[in-house]
Order: C-alpha cells, then structure tokens, then sequence
C-alpha cells in the first residue's frame, strides 16, 4: 500500500525530511533560476507538470520522435481549469523564446508540435528524484534505485504523477495562507526558503521563529517585487500565519504552529500522489 497523508503526518522525521527536500529544491533555483521560474507560481507548476506529463506519456508509448500537439495541451488546460487557453498558449510561446522548449520536428506543423529541452527534461528527473528521495528517507523504501538503474521509469512515473496531481483539490486550490504565497511569483521557493530556517522546537510552541529579518533582503534574493511582497505578508499577518518579533519587516518575522502544519500537510499530499504513482507503476 502506498503512503497515506495521515502515515506521513505522523512521522517524525517529516519536518527534517521536507526541510532537505527544500534545501535541494533551493539548489536547484539557485543553478537554474530561469527554469526553475517554469514552476514559480501554483499555474504555471501545472501548466510545466501538464506539458511534461504529455511528453513522458509519448515517450512511455514508444514514440520514436515524441512530441507535444499544443492542440491536445490547450484542451487538457481548457478541460482541466488550469488556465485560459491564451494564458496557456502564451506560456509555452515564453518557454520556447527561453529554449526552456523547443519546437518538434513533424512533417505537419500545422498541430504546433513543441519538446522540452534536454535540460527541461534533466530539471524534472532531479524534481522526481528529490521526491523520491524524501519517500524512501520516511519508509525506507528503495524508489530512488529504481529510477537510477532504469531509465524507462521517468517515462512511466511522471505521467501518473501528473494524472493524480491535477486532480487533486489539496494541490489544485491550497488552503489559507499557502494559496497567498503560490500565486506570488516564486511563492513556492520562498516558502522553501522560510521553511529551510525553521528549527525544530516543542509543539507547545505557537509561535515559530524564522531566518526572515529583512523584507526587501528577500525580495531581491528571489527576484520578487517589493510591494507584492509585502502585500502578501500583511495578508498572512492578518489572519495570524505570520508576524514580527520587532519592527515589521526589520526584525525576526515568526510563522504560527498552523501555517507550519498547513506546509507540511501539503507537502504530504504531494508526497501521497507520488508514492501513489510509485505503487502503480511497481516502484517501491
């Protein structure tokens, strides 16, 4: 059976384990920033996973010369609520002025066939195997090995991944304060960042202190707009997510003990569907 979001709540290596899959997903924001923008919002975490879902599903069928038909994308992003069909259209024309995508090579263009490019496809494995990684740390499993020693696995696993994570409420529409941070542009790395400095301490503890002194400090390390910035954390210290131990924006900011449980039932979700994906295709 795979991995329940109750199992993985009550593990207690969860907040050490979602803290290194953080590090290494801050890594890789750091060796790739423009790439790692693809995913910088909840849409366009989607649209990428969408598009890459596809891909891997040719490549899955045996396609020699696998391609994405921005046709079929745009009616799965239609189909799905993602986005709008032009939001969509203009974010693969982005990825393909960026060479983050490449244009495909059929004899009929007039379907738009576009590929992610070799480091696209490079950036998502690393995104699988992080993950894998986090699951295999909390049961012992042996995922990661799998994916090492068999390079059909990707192919098969990312598009499971992708079928349950776009139907799923808990990654499709997060809850309170999440949601404030993942329509910011790069809302999901800094929420990686924040949670990367938050030290274990007793669960008695309702106020959680963080490595945020300095609001505009954060703002350029992420290439974020200040205003945006700070409109998004007044939102979250209205409803009592966050706070300051001093001066706003100029002293220790603090996250509560719920905003720390909603970060970490999110990342089991995440983390079921993975697993879930994982049981179906008999990586284990």
């Amino acid at each position: 059976m795979s991995l329940t979001v109750e199992q993985l709540l009550a593990n207690l290596d969860l907040h050490e384990a979602v803290r290194d899959q953080s590090r290494a997903l801050l890594q890789v924001n750091d060796e790739t920033p423009r790439l790692a923008a693809v995913f910088g919002t909840q849409q366009r975490w989607l649209l990428g996973h969408l598009a890459m879902g596809q891909y891997f599903s040719e490549v899955a069928r045996g396609n020699p010369e696998p391609v994405i038909l921005m046709a079929r994308y745009l009616e799965q992003v239609k189909t799905l609520g993602i986005s709008s069909v032009n939001t969509a259209d203009a974010f693969i024309k982005e990825m393909l002025v960026y060479g983050i995508a490449q244009h495909g090579q059929t004899p009929d263009r007039r379907n738009r066939p576009f590929v992610p490019a070799p480091q696209t496809i490079a950036a998502t494995r690393r995104w699988v195997s992080i993950h894998l990684a986090t699951l295999d740390r909390l049961d012992g499993g042996r995922r990661l090995d799998g994916l090492e020693t068999d390079d059909r696995i990707l192919s098969r696993l990312h598009p499971e991944i992708t079928t349950r994570a776009m139907i799923s409420p808990e990654l499709r529409s997060p809850t309170q304060t999440w949601s404030l941070f993942t329509w910011l542009n790069n809302g999901g790395i800094v929420m990686d960042w924040l949670m990367v400095g938050v030290e274990p301490v007793d669960p008695s503890v309702k106020r959680i202190p963080t490595q945020l002194r300095s609001v505009p400090e954060l703002a350029e390390n992420f290439r974020l707009s200040r205003t945006h910035l700070t409109r998004k954390l007044r939102e979250a210290e209205a409803i009592g997510s966050i706070g300051w131990e001093g001066n706003r924006g100029r002293s220790v900011m603090w996250i509560s003990r719920e905003f720390l449980l909603e970060y970490h039932t999110t990342q089991a979700y995440k983390l079921a569907i993975i697993d879930a994906a994982c049981e179906k295709i008999g990586l284990r």
